[in-house]
């Protein structure tokens, strides 16, 4: 694996295509050739302040070509990116700024105030502002792009594919969040995963909604495009009249989102199936996609695919088939061509297909560790397989079907239940835009699940109508014993429900 690092993608898409249109940012759009450019002129500001080989930056920014170039830039130097979830709290911020030590931070002008803050409580000695007004600072972004020179850059260290490029940190749920650290070798093999099992082309034009901050932003499909010499249409932040039409006025080909984003778009009132006449994939990834959803889908003519990754793995994991979207709606299909991927227990024995056990899998796409934490890495990695923390069963043809997170799960009377089964049951009510279903005390059975539900804008249904329903369907253990409305589900970057606040929150 001792190829160049990722940042040579752009020297040689240089030489290839210099002049097709590689990023596309509301209404700026530039070619290879200008990014490879515009790339090593950061590379050599950042030289030039001092920064070398393994150091962390950090960016708290909007979707945006900076957030594309600092990633190139980054990779090039062979330096550590940190991205800087904007929805998290001062505190947790700074949590990540001092448990990476990173010194110097790239932040969107919007976020001054905040980044102010960070500068004092976190010693960050470096300020790189980007965007509107970023002039007015001492560091400006804009500036040291067009001040410094355009030939490639020369690290103080050599850069490989081996080298630490990103570090991620996971959306803590469970107790303080752990930066997974990846090489440029992961997003490598990302993009050789995608382009395999997806056919990518260099005619692709990829969709980019997801936040940068998540590695879904990075790796779906934003990385891979450009390794293969397609284009991006950046979103800066969801909206989904917004994405209605860039689908079209662009003629997007690929598009990835999470369950929640596609909910959004098919509930919008501009939603129509042609506006995805071009798209030939639409994929779904980052949370359960509940089966209704692939069948509305299918019935207004889109093949709605699920996917499967993690933080941990750059991030694909698995992808269900095109031509088996809607006959196996529920599955994420098989492991990426460079992942291997088992069903064991816990003493790491293969279950027989059908059985749920942990999904563990191991592939050069991985994370090369949690950083500064040697005791989680060596968890995680215990047996010689990462240990993904989800309970999944394997059907006779080899798909994958995702139960629930390991965690998730609670038992009631003896029996497991598996929240995301029911939640999928409730999901076929179309008066329920949204549900997450939670284990809680019970003193008759230990636990027994609560279900939390968002009724659709101008429907009414009652408890005793969603009970009725499931009895029907699941088996006495499994129907909940408690529904409880509300008006919004808690959700994390990738649109996982945040199931330890509903916890605290209700009970």
């Amino acid at each position: 694996m001792h190829a160049q690092g990722i940042g040579f993608w752009l020297t040689k898409r240089r030489q290839l295509s210099a002049d097709k249109e590689v990023l596309v940012d509301g209404d700026r759009r530039i070619t290879y050739a200008e990014l490879d450019l515009r790339v090593n002129g950061l590379s050599h500001a950042l030289q030039a302040m001092g920064l070398k080989h393994g150091d962390r930056c950090g960016i708290l920014a909007f979707n945006g070509i900076e957030y594309v170039e600092v990633i190139f830039a980054s990779a090039n130097l062979g330096l550590i990116l940190v991205p800087l979830n904007w929805r998290l709290s001062t505190a947790e911020l700074v949590f990540n700024i001092t448990d990476s030590g990173m010194e110097t931070l790239f932040f969107d002008t919007q976020f001054a105030e905040i980044s102010a803050i960070l500068t004092k409580q976190a010693n960050l000695k470096r300020m790189i502002a980007i965007g509107k007004g970023s002039d007015q600072w001492p560091d400006s972004y804009e500036a040291m792009v067009v001040q410094h020179e355009k030939a490639a850059p020369v690290p103080d260290k050599p850069v490989d594919l081996y080298t630490p490029h990103i570090i991620m940190y996971t959306a803590g749920t469970t107790g303080r969040p752990k930066g997974a650290v990846l090489s440029q070798g992961a997003s490598f093999y990302n993009a050789i995963n995608l382009m395999v099992d997806m056919n990518f082309k260099p005619e692709d034009r990829n969709l980019s909604v997801l936040p940068m901050f998540h590695i879904g932003g990075i790796g779906l499909f934003t990385l891979p495009m450009i390794y293969v010499g397609g284009s991006v249409v950046i979103q800066r932040v969801f909206d989904p009249a917004v994405t209605l039409k860039l689908l079209k006025k662009e003629h997007i080909t690929l598009f990835f989102g999470v369950a929640a984003i596609f909910l959004f778009l098919i509930q919008h009132p501009d939603f129509d199936a042609e506006l995805f006449k071009d798209t030939r994939i639409v994929m779904s990834g980052g949370a359960p996609l509940p089966v209704s959803l692939v069948r509305r889908y299918h019935e207004a003519g889109i093949i709605l695919q699920q996917g499967f990754g993690m933080s941990e793995a750059a991030p694909g994991i698995a992808t269900l088939r095109k031509d088996l979207a809607l006959k196996k709606a529920g599955s994420i299909g098989r492991p990426l061509f460079h992942v291997e991927a088992r069903v064991v227990d816990d003493a790491l024995k293969d279950m027989p297909a059908g059985r749920p056990g942990e999904l563990i899998v191991r592939g050069p796409n991985l994370l090369q560790g949690y950083w500064n934490r040697p005791d989680a890495t060596r968890e995680a990695f215990s047996g010689g397989w990462f240990h993904t923390g989800d309970l999944a069963r394997m059907d006779e043809d080899g798909d994958l079907y995702i139960v629930d997170r390991k965690k998730d799960m609670f038992i009631s009377g003896g029996e497991n239940v598996y929240p995301a089964e029911v939640e999928n049951v409730i999901f076929e009510l179309p008066q329920v835009a949204e549900v997450a279903v939670i284990g809680i005390k019970d003193d008759q059975w230990g636990e027994v699940g609560c279900a939390l539900v968002v009724v659709k804008s101008g429907e009414n249904i009652t408890d005793k109508e969603i009970l009725n329903f499931m009895k029907n369907r699941l088996a006495k253990y499994k129907v909940p014993k408690k529904i409880v409305f509300t008006d919004q589900l808690p959700r994390n970057a990738a649109g996982k429900v945040l199931k330890k606040v509903l916890r605290e929150k209700y009970f």
